[in-house]
């Protein structure tokens, strides 16, 4: 094990760093509870995979369906519906989470060396970051992403993305739904990975075993690993 672990609260969030010396890649991730207790093998694995040094910062997202989609849609489960925090969440990641990382730790963000990612929800959040202005990401990672919420392929096929390269993922088991919306996911990401590659993205697609809830840390650690090596 290289790294060592702290835990900082910048602003409204808590966050979890595992850091290297002499980090060369900065791998930032939008994180709930199920994640937080993959981090350690997550980290593991691309500490394995990797010869790099790295810092990894997970964000602790507070309220999972609202601070991390694009718009508003209805509830797919339960009672509680979708909000259009996203824009907020980017503005937190860029305008205090980075500043404050730079000032407070020393370390030297570039957008070259920068790698946003995500799992389920917070996959849909990486690719809707991947087609704003000015993002300091070298490319994203999206790992069995929301990629049935309303609206989204609409919007990734009408604007252009801003990212050279994106790591997309799923389960081959995902499909297997009861809830009709999310039954197209396989649909779905294989035309998002087609409109990325028409829009010259390096664009690589990656078949897990199993459902949604299987592996999720080191499935997004493949796509970590992949993009370190881009």
């Amino acid at each position: 094990m290289r790294h060592k672990k702290e835990i900082v609260e910048i602003g409204e969030h808590t966050c979890i760093l595992h850091s290297e010396e002499n980090a060369k890649f900065f791998i930032i991730q939008l994180v709930d509870s199920n994640d937080t207790a993959e981090l350690e093998r997550q980290i593991t694995y691309i500490e394995d995979n990797s010869q790099t040094p790295f810092i990894h910062i997970a964000i602790r997202i507070n309220k999972w369906n609202a601070e991390l989609t694009p718009w508003p849609a209805p509830p797919v489960f339960g009672k509680v519906p979708f909000g259009d925090g996203a824009h907020s969440t980017l503005l937190y990641i860029t305008d205090q989470l980075i500043p404050t990382l730079k000032t407070q730790f020393s370390l030297e963000f570039n957008k070259s060396n920068t790698i946003l990612g995500g799992y389920s929800l917070a996959g849909l959040f990486s690719l809707w970051v991947s087609y704003q202005q000015n993002v300091p990401f070298h490319g994203i990672v999206s790992a069995s992403p929301s990629a049935w919420y309303t609206g989204w392929l609409d919007y990734a096929n009408s604007h252009h993305p801003q990212v050279e390269h994106a790591y997309l993922s799923l389960g081959d088991k995902e499909e297997k739904t009861k809830t009709k919306l999310m039954s197209t996911i396989n649909k779905d990401i294989l035309r998002q990975e087609q409109i990325f590659k028409d829009k010259g993205v390096n664009c690589k697609m990656e078949w897990n075993e199993g459902n949604h809830f299987q592996d999720n840390g080191v499935r997004i650690a493949k796509g970590f690993v992949w993009m370190m090596h881009q």
